[in-house]
């Protein structure tokens, strides 16, 4: 794994941590440095639940193999979360976490909230992640701790980042990891929502959303991304920008076929993800209430099982006459191994879906929209079936039913395809990599991160775009 060397362009090594130069010679690793870094998170990394967690809990304790890592976190004030502490500590140097009373709000105080922000300049975002003790205790770290990176995961969680004079002071780059381009999900949901109240709502907060969002990366030393589609677009906002694509991935080992060939259900569709994900919503709503009838027409036993925390009302409406709704689990692979098919029927999204990797890397097979597989480097009819239109969907899912063959040509792709591309031993690499290159240009006079063209990182793939 590199360990941050930064070569000076004919000038011999130079090791990006402290700037001087390195006796290894061109081309090794500067084994010396153990970086010290930071994160910025929403929530606790672990036990990985839910897509976001998963990103969390793979970066941060891959880069823990090899690094001080330390972490700073929100958490809401109803869990219990010393569980979810003492594993967060296996793999980082020190855990402290913020209590957010915003996640805590009732639907009533949630609508005046957003009452509140759509009266102002700022999203609603920036209303339930902004904290006074969040501020605090991240500038008290980064004055009494020297670290090399503070990398903030979501932009909306840069509200809370501290002045420009303090960031100087402290020495460290400043990363922002960028799950989604947050208001181009707000931006779709405005085009796609039934409703009026969320269409109009989508409307404006977006926008909102989306100035705050620019401001943040134009701030950061540097941006990475999960997929090129989404370094497309913020490159296209802020070209000047530096950025990397470190994906969403899965634990190989964790997330492999079963032995058991016969396993799996003979007619279970399933899908699993978060319920209050508005994306998760709006897709297992297009599933039930158009594709799902044309599905039973055919195949009278046919049981779609929902796995997933805080499934809404509006799913659990559906549950019985062929429809299973699964609160949290623990462990989602017995669930795929039970499925014949994995089904992504999403509309609206971002980033890319854990559920669509984790699924392939257990070998199954998968039947997604477009948007749904979006950033995943899939070939439509090998390693996955993608359909859009309602009557296009059934289809694809009924061959998958009705093919065994198929399925485990599918599945056995699908599986080739994470081993190459999706582990995250690859994607923490690409991420350390990139702290190196900023660090690097940071020690060096004139070569702030996020100032002028350089054509060599151009060509590595990382910005500024022109």
């Amino acid at each position: 794994m590199p360990r941050f060397i930064d070569r000076g362009g004919g000038q011999g090594t130079i090791c990006a941590r402290t700037g001087a130069a390195s006796d290894e010679g061109p081309g090794w690793p500067c084994s010396r440095c153990r970086v010290r870094i930071l994160f910025v998170t929403p929530f606790l990394p672990s036990p990985p639940r839910f897509g976001a967690q998963r990103r969390l809990d793979g970066v941060i304790r891959g880069l823990g193999q090899h690094h001080d890592v330390s972490l700073l976190s929100f958490f809401d004030p109803r869990d219990d979360i010393s569980s979810a502490i003492r594993e967060a500590e296996t793999y980082c140097e020190k855990v402290v976490t913020i209590a957010n009373d915003r996640y805590a709000l009732t639907t009533r105080q949630k609508r005046l909230l957003q009452t509140r922000s759509l009266l102002s300049r700022r999203s609603f975002e920036s209303f339930v992640y902004h904290s006074p003790p969040m501020q605090r205790a991240l500038e008290k770290l980064v004055t009494e701790e020297a670290y090399d990176v503070v990398n903030f995961e979501f932009s909306q969680m840069t509200t809370n980042r501290p002045t420009d004079g303090r960031v100087v002071r402290c020495g460290a780059i400043f990363v922002l990891d960028e799950h989604n381009i947050e208001y181009d999900i707000l931006r779709r949901t405005a085009s796609s929502a039934l409703s009026l109240d969320r269409r109009l709502y989508s409307l404006l907060d977006w926008r909102k959303l989306r100035r705050e969002e620019q401001q943040s990366w134009r701030r950061f030393d540097g941006c990475a991304v999960t997929s090129a589609r989404d370094e497309e677009l913020l490159r296209r906002d802020v070209p000047t920008a530096r950025t990397v694509v470190v994906p969403n991935a899965v634990d190989v080992d964790f997330f492999r076929p079963s032995n058991g060939c016969g396993d799996a259900d003979s007619m279970s569709l399933l899908f699993f993800g978060a319920g209050n994900y508005h994306p998760n919503t709006d897709g297992l709503l297009f599933f039930l209430r158009e594709i799902m009838p044309r599905l039973r027409a055919r195949y009278p036993s046919i049981m779609l099982r929902i796995v997933g925390p805080l499934i809404p009302p509006e799913i659990e409406a559906h549950a019985g006459d062929g429809v299973e709704v699964t609160g949290l689990v623990d462990d989602i692979r017995p669930y795929l191994e039970r499925a014949t098919v994995i089904i992504a029927p999403l509309r609206i999204g971002g980033g890319t879906r854990f559920k669509i990797l984790e699924a392939m890397a257990m070998g199954k097979a998968v039947v997604s929209t477009a948007v749904g597989a979006e950033g995943i480097d899939v070939r439509n009819g090998s390693d996955i079936m993608l359909a859009d239109r309602p009557e296009e969907f059934a289809f694809q899912v009924g061959r998958l039913l009705e093919d065994e063959a198929l399925r485990r040509s599918m599945g056995s792709e699908a599986r080739r395809l994470i081993e190459q591309r999706y582990s995250w031993a690859a994607s923490v690499d690409k991420l350390e990599e990139f702290y190196g290159e900023l660090m690097g240009r940071r020690a060096v006079p004139g070569g702030a991160p996020n100032e002028a063209s350089d054509p060599a990182s151009r060509r590595s793939g990382r910005g500024p775009a022109g």
